[in-house]
């Protein structure tokens, strides 16, 4: 009843384990008790006045900024981390009363998406707030690369700049709130389109689908649009350093040639030809997933 009706406030923001929880609620007929004084800790947990009974819900950091020990329960979080479920405490009184774990299940389209970054020759580092156990599971699953874990909402940014100094340039990609900062320290930002508002306007790309097959798609496009505009601006260079000496008459005193203006103008137009039909080129472009919808 308790998580049922923090989650019941917690759905207002669109969260999708808390509207899990309520319709579980709703489903099971459970009469939800009154709550007063909600108040939501950041990156922590929330705590709320049910039916006059101080009640505290959130993850292991929560717990011991309160004071208590979670450590009866570790070998079950542990267990919990390790099938890739987030472990939740709940305090009532100011004292440890139960666990609960919490979920969000992977999208069919995720590891496909992670394995064509691969194939891109790109690492995948995932940044998360959930414990260290339940990152370290979902990352063997998608064959993650790297996980930085039970980081505070502030601790993104932080995290971001710590991977660019390691590995370089970083797309970073979210949807919520707490990503904005992030989204916007990256070199390019890639917001799901489904995701806060806030997250949207703080991105550089916005994906209209939450499909996260649309990442590779996206990046597999820039590769080939900057590839292609290297071509244009090679033969573009070429063909004027050969073409306008010529013209100019560089070669007239030695050897009596001269380039009329008449196929001057014609080589000059053939050069916007060749480069226009070589942008042209990709609307042949093949997206690594072409079964993505999303843009």
């Amino acid at each position: 009843q308790v998580l049922a009706k923090v989650a019941a406030v917690e759905a207002r923001s669109e969260h999708p384990i808390a509207r899990a929880i309520v319709e579980a609620a709703e489903q099971a007929a459970i009469e939800l008790p009154l709550m007063t004084d909600f108040e939501s800790v950041t990156g922590m947990g929330v705590r709320a006045n049910v039916d006059g009974v101080r009640v505290e819900v959130g993850a292991d950091r929560f717990m011991r900024e309160l004071g208590l020990n979670v450590g009866g329960f570790a070998g079950t979080a542990e267990r919990l981390g390790g099938e890739g479920k987030s472990p939740l405490y709940a305090a009532i009184e100011g004292r440890l009363a139960a666990i609960v774990a919490v979920a969000d299940p992977i999208k069919p389209s995720t590891p496909a998406a992670i394995a064509a970054l691969h194939r891109l020759g790109l690492k995948v580092a995932m940044i998360t707030g959930d414990n260290a156990h339940t990152a370290q599971a979902i990352a063997r699953q998608l064959g993650i690369d790297e996980v930085v874990a039970e980081v505070l909402p502030e601790g993104k940014v932080e995290a971001v700049r710590r991977l660019k100094a390691t590995h370089g340039q970083i797309a970073f990609v979210g949807d919520g709130i707490n990503d904005a900062p992030a989204l916007a320290a990256a070199d390019v930002g890639l917001a799901i389109g489904t995701g806060t508002d806030v997250a949207v306007e703080s991105a550089d790309v916005v994906l209209m689908s939450g499909n996260l097959q649309g990442v590779p798609n996206a990046i597999a496009l820039s590769k080939a649009t900057l590839g292609n505009i290297r071509q244009n601006l090679f033969w573009a260079f070429g063909y004027n350093t050969a073409l306008i000496p010529l013209a100019a008459g560089v070669l007239y005193p030695a050897y009596g040639l001269l380039l009329s203006p008449i196929f001057a103008a014609g080589a000059m137009a053939l050069s916007s030809v060749f480069v226009l039909g070589n942008a042209l080129r990709l609307r042949r472009f093949q997206p690594p997933l072409a079964a993505d919808t999303g843009h």
